[in-house]
């Protein structure tokens, strides 16, 4: 069973931890996919680096060693949805920190236009509205296989799975900010 002290750490820590251009390109993915901290991000960078690690040890390996690893890493990441189908094991060196984090439940809620906001998709995870293959899942940073892509949902004992729900509706009400700025700027002369 293990020992239940104390958890260990998920995540290493970046190289450089203060250069400009790592601590710019993580606050926009940050913001970009409504990440809560960077312990979220760091998270998916080191499972990226074990997945690219894997794969640069099987290519220097003798083709009838890494034949069997190879499948499994390569099944592994075509079942989660991480690669196309037709992949090989260079395309894992390919792969990038977005690809991964596409693949979270929160921005997949977002994508799919169940939430207004990557920010609101968090919300409703964390509060139960959502669930995959009938079975309600609370943790957005849930990799989400692409069989159980097709099957997520609202949760059926949620009240946001009636279609008349505010918050529903307010989805649907195509916001006009665009042309309302457009007939101001005419109004005054400007250009649009």
């Amino acid at each position: 069973m293990g020992d239940p002290k104390r958890q260990r750490r998920k995540f290493d820590t970046p190289r450089f931890p203060w250069r400009t251009d790592i601590l710019q390109e993580e606050l926009k993915l940050l913001g970009t996919y409504g990440l809560r901290n960077k312990h979220e991000l760091w998270r998916h960078e080191t499972q990226l680096s074990k997945f690219r690690g894997i794969a640069r040890s099987l290519i220097g390996k003798p083709s009838d060693e890494r034949m069997k690893m190879e499948n499994e890493l390569l099944t592994k990441l075509k079942k989660l949805g991480v690669l196309q189908e037709t992949a090989v094991l260079d395309d894992v060196l390919d792969l990038t920190l977005e690809d991964i984090l596409e693949r979270r439940l929160q921005t997949l809620v977002f994508r799919k236009s169940l939430t207004k906001t990557v920010h609101q998709a968090r919300q409703l995870v964390t509060h139960g509205h959502i669930s995959l293959a009938d079975r309600r899942v609370t943790i957005p940073g849930y990799l989400v296989s692409r069989e159980d892509e097709k099957t997520l949902t609202y949760t059926a004992d949620s009240h946001l799975a009636n279609p008349d729900h505010p918050t529903r509706q307010a989805m649907l009400v195509v916001s006009k900010p665009r042309v309302i700025n457009q007939q101001r700027d005419r109004r005054r002369g400007g250009r649009f």
